[in-house]
This record gives C-alpha cells, structure tokens and sequence, in this order.
C-alpha cells in the first residue's frame, strides 16, 4: 500500500489558474506478469499534517506522539571545549605534547580545562566530569594522584616541547626579525612548604609572603615560546642569563636579539653578551645612565627635540651600538604631576614630626632621627630634601637644583641596542622595545584575565614548575583564541600603525565602535573573551533515549546560535560531535 499523489494545473477561460492535488491511497496487487493498482480511498480531504503521517508509517516508520518517545537523559556543556579543542587541533597541541598515552591525554585535559575553567587541581577533576571533556578523553574516574603523575610526566617534557616551539616561532624562517622577548614576573604561594618559594620583590603588592618568579620568552607578537621558574628572590639579571642559556644550548639559536626592560639587561649582562658575541639586545639605559649623557656638554641635549621626538646618537661608553633618545611630552607631564603630589605627600608626613619638634614634644637628635626615618623615603623623595636634625630643632627644606635636573629628564628614555640601521631604523627600534608590552599583556592574561595562574598551591618544585608550564601552554592557546574570535570580542582588529612611535597608542576606529555599541561591523554582539567562552558553554550535547520499545540512545548537539556558529567558522571548523 502507498499514498499516490497526482497534480494538476489548469487555465480558465478567464485567464485563472487553478492548482489540483490529489492524494489516493493505493494497493498494488500483481496478477500475473501485470501490476494492477487498487484505489482504496481518496485521501484528499485530509491536512497535509495527516497524509505525512500516513505516508511515513507506510513505509516502515516508527510514528510516536509529539514530545513522546524521547527522553533527554544528559546534556552537558559543550561548545567552549568544544572550540578550544579546535584551536587545540589546528595548533598540533597534542603531537607536541608528546606519544599517545594516558598521561598525555590528562595533561592535554588540564590544558584545556586552564583555558576554559581555572582552577585547583581538586576542583578540575570535579569540573571536568560535568562537561564533554572526560567522557571524549577517557579520563573517567581519574583522581588528583592521576593528575599529579601526568604533571610529573609532562615537566620531563617541558624542554623538548618549548625546543618545538621555539623552531615554530624564533626560528630563522618564521622570525625575520630575529628579535625575541623576555621579562620576569612573580605570584605569592600559599602554604610554608614550597621548595621552590622564596621571599622577594612582590610584582603582586603581596608583601610578607613568600612567592615564586618565572620568566615568559616569547616572539615578537608576543606568543610564548617558554617559560621558566626561579626561586622567589631571584634578581631580573640572573634570570635573564639563565634565560640566555637556554637560547644558545637548548634551542640553538645564535641569530637573535634579545629585548628586555632596564632592570633585565644590565650592562653586566650586556658585557657577558658582548664576550659571546652571538646575540644582541635591545633595552634601556637607567635614570643615572641617562643623567651622564646629558651632563655639562654631553651628547643628550634638550635641544635634540626641537624637531622631532627621537634622536639617534653614539657614545664612546657604548661602542658597537646605536643610542636611541626619544621624549613623550604626555608623560613628561604626568611624571611632574606625579613628583609634585609625591613631594607634597611627604612634606604632609613629616608635618607633624616637625611640629612635634617645634613644640618640645620630641627631642633628642636619635629619637627625631627615628621617628624622621620611618616616613622620609615612603614616597621615594628623600632624595630632594635637604634636611638638618640637632636636639631640639628639625629643617626640612627641598633641594630644588635636584628637583629642576630630574625635571629636565623627564620623558626622556634611552635605548641601546646591537641592532644594525639596515635592520632597524631609529622608529623601528623604539618601536620593537614597546612591543614588551605584549608580554606584559601575556602576564595579565596569564595572572589575571584568562588562565589564573596564581596562587600557588602545589609543594614540590617539580609539581610548581609542571603548573606554571600548564599555565604558559593555555595561555599559547589564550593566545590563537583572541586572535582567531576578535571579531566578536572587544579586542582591537586593526591596531593603526603609529606614525610617530613615540606617540601613545590609539585604538582603531573599528574597536572604538565596538567598544561604543557593543556590537562589530556586521552588527553581531560582541562579547568580553570571558564572556564568550561563556556562551559557548551553553552549546550541549544531548545524550537522547528512545522510549518506544527499545533502549538505544544517540547523541545530538543542540542548535547553535548564531553567535556560536560563527565563532566555529571563525575557527574554520564545524561544530564536533566529539573532542576527539
């Protein structure tokens, strides 16, 4: 039996048209080598609704009632590990990790679990069960010692997989401009047992704890390449020279130059750079260096600027490099905004000391002395007072020659550098030091914004240094993420090229829109990274069960936004069923 369904078009004679559908139900009988049909009713009459289902179950399928014959028995997020997982695979994350095996895959899971859900390691392996990301994996069951065993085995890892990374984006081919970024950062631990944890100059403002430092190297764009873990009192210059060893012995890599701040290369560390003779740097001479040039007749006048806001110059205390002085007026005035409120907050803490003295409350030089030294440097000022102690008396007056040559040099910095002018012209050099702000932005993320570095909870080094690499790898991933859905976040598409370098960044027009109305140039929603990464998670896969007399289950994604949808053509991926 089937359901025939005939169709007919007629033209009236007034010009109408008029359309005829028929629907018969119909049996074929065979009488001898003829098929004869039977017109068994006329369909016709009935909603379309109603032929479709008559016309399904005819042939063979099993019909149940809306909302009847299924059951959802699990939905589970999806989409963010879904798309992180996707960028995990166009990266080559697991390949690089290393051979296939269970350890891999937990610490291949803990990667993307940084990315998507940081936390402690406990409290992963109680998150990740209630996404896709366990069951795909196979990691059913897997406890912290588990963990901690993939942690031990990915850290023996550490050097082959930052050497691999090292080639993808340091290398000759990839890196024309052979430059390569370090700097040092710093995050308290928790606990009196670290082994690695020291007490140290906090970049947390954490003071009193102990802490770890770990130094991030990476390209020019500020990728990270590798990362390394120092006791928590390390000075930014031995770090740099630990750093160094690993380019020239690990990676081997003679071409580069290494660009790092001030405190990082230090003419001591430039003088062990020289002896070596392979690679170069790029960095900034302190205030006093500073200061030397631009003594009596010296090469740094004021007057260098009446033209333009950089100048290049040599010096015979810096032979073989190129001296490049730039002035930014804006921070000119803000670091003379800054002294005078610094000068002010000091002179209002020594305010009531000096009143004391003048009322005969305090006395004794070695008591207004103590009293005077607890305040006197808090701001870093002491330096421009002049200041006279007897018994009974206290002069504090401002040194303002001091003042007037500080003054002077403000927004004024210095770089030196190997850097050839066929390399780099005296713009391209400045401009190279101001990309170490894209390490710096790697630190936020790191730190703060996406993977949650800190604080420390592991004890044994190796655990410490396994959790600061997971870290650096999601923030790689963190990294191609930002880039590849900038469109439907915040993030500036098309940063402008500055015409003067020295000028303070702008944001493009495109990202000061966004920022505006929250939506891009096609008129989609924009999101914070975070936010987005949110949004995804509502993307489920639905483990459905079919009701109608038989057991089997099958699993389906639910319907993606559209903003969930562009985010994996953005990836250039369809939405998988499967991480893996």
């Amino acid at each position: 039996m089937h359901v025939a369904t005939t169709r007919r078009h007629y033209v009236g004679k007034d010009g109408t048209e008029r359309h005829y559908e028929t629907h018969l139900l119909r049996r074929s009988v065979r009488e001898g080598t003829k098929v004869r049909n039977e017109t068994l009713a006329n369909l016709s009459h009935l909603p379309d609704e109603l032929i479709d289902a008559i016309r399904a179950g005819l042939a063979g399928k099993t019909l149940v009632v809306a909302g009847e014959g299924f059951e959802l028995t699990r939905a589970l997020p999806h989409g963010h590990v879904a798309a992180v997982a996707t960028m995990a695979k166009t990266l080559g994350l697991l390949d690089l990790l290393g051979p296939a095996c269970k350890q891999r895959d937990i610490a291949y899971a803990l990667v993307v679990a940084r990315v998507v859900h940081p936390r402690p390691k406990l409290a992963t392996t109680k998150w990740w069960g209630d996404t896709t990301l366990v069951s795909d994996l196979g990691l059913q069951d897997v406890g912290t010692d588990e963990v901690y065993a993939a942690m031990d085995w990915l850290v023996e890892r550490q050097g082959e997989i930052e050497t691999s990374l090292a080639r993808r984006h340091l290398g000759k081919v990839v890196n024309p401009s052979a430059l390569a970024y370090f700097d040092l950062s710093s995050s308290w631990v928790e606990g009196t047992h670290n082994e690695p944890a020291a007490r140290g100059y906090s970049r947390d403002k954490k003071r009193g704890m102990a802490q770890i430092e770990y130094g991030l190297l990476t390209d020019k764009d500020g990728r990270p390449v590798a990362i390394e873990v120092f006791p928590g009192n390390t000075a930014d210059p031995s770090a740099f020279v630990s750093i160094v060893d690993t380019i020239r012995t690990r990676f081997g890599l003679d071409h580069l130059t290494m660009v790092g701040d001030r405190g990082m290369i230090t003419s001591a560390r430039i003088n062990a750079l020289s002896q070596a003779g392979d690679l170069g740097w790029l960095t900034c001479l302190r205030a006093p260096q500073i200061a030397a040039l631009a003594k009596d007749d010296g090469p740094l006048q004021l007057s260098l600027f009446d033209q333009a806001d950089l100048a290049e110059f040599t010096h015979p205390e810096y032979p073989g490099e190129r001296l490049v002085a730039c002035r930014n007026p804006l921070l000119a005035e803000e670091r003379k905004r800054k002294r005078g409120e610094l000068l002010a907050a000091t002179e209002a803490a020594l305010a009531p000391i000096i009143a004391a003295v003048d009322e005969g409350r305090l006395v004794g030089a070695d008591k207004i002395g103590l009293r005077l030294g607890k305040v006197i440097n808090k701001q870093k000022m002491a330096k421009h007072f002049e200041i006279v102690v007897t018994d009974t008396t206290l002069a504090v007056t401002r040194r303002q020659t001091s003042i007037d040559q500080e003054a002077a040099l403000d927004g004024i910095s210095v770089l030196r550098t190997t850097l050839t002018n066929d390399r780099l012209d005296a713009r391209g050099v400045v401009s190279a030091y101001k990309d170490l702000s894209h390490v710096e932005r790697d630190f936020r993320h790191i730190k703060i914004d996406d993977i949650d570095l800190r604080p420390i909870h592991h004890r044994l080094e190796a655990r410490v240094r396994a959790h600061v690499f997971i870290c650096m790898l999601a923030a790689y991933v963190v990294w191609h993420l930002r880039e590849a859905l900038a469109p439907l976040t915040f993030t500036d598409e098309t940063p402008p090229v500055r015409d003067n370098p020295v000028a303070p960044a702008v944001a493009s027009l495109g990202a000061r829109t966004k920022a505006a109305t929250k939506r891009n140039a096609n008129g989609d929603d924009v999101r914070g990274f975070r936010e987005l990464l949110d949004h995804l998670a509502t993307l489920t896969r639905n483990t459905m069960k079919v009701t109608t007399g038989t057991t089997s289950e099958f699993e389906m994604l639910a319907t993606p936004t559209p903003i969930q949808r562009q985010v994996f053509e953005l990836l250039g991926a369809p939405v998988p069923l499967r991480l893996m």
